[in-house]
């Protein structure tokens, strides 16, 4: 493990990095944008972990980005809602109901429905199960806000049954049943609009590694939807990083799920005007590999793992999404599949609200004598 050490000024990175920046940035800039948190999220050094992993962690911390107790859909909700109010205020008909979908313990809900709330309009949240006999976590925080919410017991779907742009279609009929004309925003934010977000993500966290003095890392984020991923890759790749993105999936959810993440970056870049084109062979993602038979059902290793960082570092996952890519990562750096001794970037997209609907797996599970 080589020793951290954070420098007080910027390394120099020559007028052609500066220039590519800046032109990317431009043309971010020139999609209208709502701005809903405070930037940069920080970069921390995982001084205990590291010495225990004998290799350097950092952790990228956008679990505390934005209201309503945070996280990464923030970044894409400002993409997202900035196109939603400029309908409401040219009276489209029907943008100010705001409708997407998602688990019960969906981040992606939570932060639509306080977003919408600030910027008044109004959420119409659909969860296909069946409504619980009692809120808790992250759907319990949706009740609070006044949040519409819609349970629909399908017994289908998020399954890999179904590829995710087939799910995101029918699910946009549905809301047109339930609630008229509406906006809708695709199931965690698995749009261009929503990516554009992980795009500006990606060259902050590029700038903070470079920094810091950060070389040639391996960043590890959960994939749920793949928008964080598709847009982290189309960022890294615009600005020429030398960060590497790795993703591991959190559940058995989507059809030719490497596809659907290629062609979003894809689209991505382009709508950018900077043309990259990406393969499902392109996209790094440990698939099916260190989850449940079933999207979030708690696995050991997660809980393992949350107790780990939450006793190491004082900061916690949660046991749907962030726990498992955290597990994934301790596996495949113990099995020694991350290779040489780069260093490791873990992207926090929160979730901590999740903890509380699963005590009954998280109370008594013991990891430590």
């Amino acid at each position: 493990m080589k020793k951290f050490q954070n420098p007080f000024f910027v390394q120099k990175t020559g007028f052609e990095i500066f220039s590519v920046f800046a032109q990317i940035m431009l043309s971010l800039d020139s999609i209208p944008r709502l701005k809903l948190g405070h930037y940069p999220t920080p970069l921390q050094f995982l001084p205990r972990l590291s010495r225990e992993l004998h290799r350097d962690v950092f952790i990228k911390r956008d679990d505390e980005l934005g209201y309503a107790l945070g996280g990464n859909k923030t970044r894409k909700l400002e993409y997202e809602l900035a196109n939603a109010l400029s309908q409401a205020h040219t009276q489209k008909f029907g943008a100010k109901k705001i409708v997407t979908f998602g688990g019960l313990q969906s981040n992606h809900a939570r932060l639509t429905a306080a977003n919408a709330l600030r910027l008044g309009m109004e959420p119409h949240l659909f969860y296909f199960a069946k409504r619980p006999a009692q809120l808790q976590g992250n759907v319990l925080l949706n009740e609070i806000m006044g949040a519409r919410l819609h349970f629909i017991p399908f017994g289908k779907g998020g399954d890999g049954s179904a590829t995710i742009e087939s799910t995101n279609r029918l699910v946009r009929l549905i809301g047109f049943a339930f609630v008229g004309a509406h906006y809708f925003i695709p199931v965690g934010g698995h749009s261009v609009r929503g990516a554009l977000g992980y795009v500006r993500g990606a060259i902050e966290l590029d700038q903070q590694a470079r920094a810091m003095g950060i070389e040639n890392a391996r960043v590890i984020v959960a994939a749920g939807t793949g928008g964080t991923l598709a847009g982290l890759m189309a960022g890294f790749a615009l600005c020429d990083s030398k960060l590497r993105v790795t993703a591991i999936d959190i559940g058995p959810l989507w059809k030719n799920f490497r596809v659907s993440i290629a062609r979003l970056a894809t689209e991505t870049c382009a709508a950018l005007h900077h043309p990259r084109v990406f393969r499902a062979e392109d996209v790094s993602l440990e698939e099916n590999r260190f989850v449940c038979f079933k999207y979030a059902v708690c696995t050991d290793k997660g809980i393992e793992a949350i107790q780990l960082l939450a006793r190491a570092e004082g900061i916690f996952l949660d046991p749907v999404y962030t726990g498992k890519a955290f597990a994934g990562m301790l596996d495949l750096l113990r099995r020694e599949e991350l290779k040489n001794d780069a260093p490791i970037i873990f992207l926090h997209t929160g979730g901590a609200p999740a903890l509380f609907a699963y005590s009954q797996d998280l109370t008594g599970f013991k990891t430590f004598a």
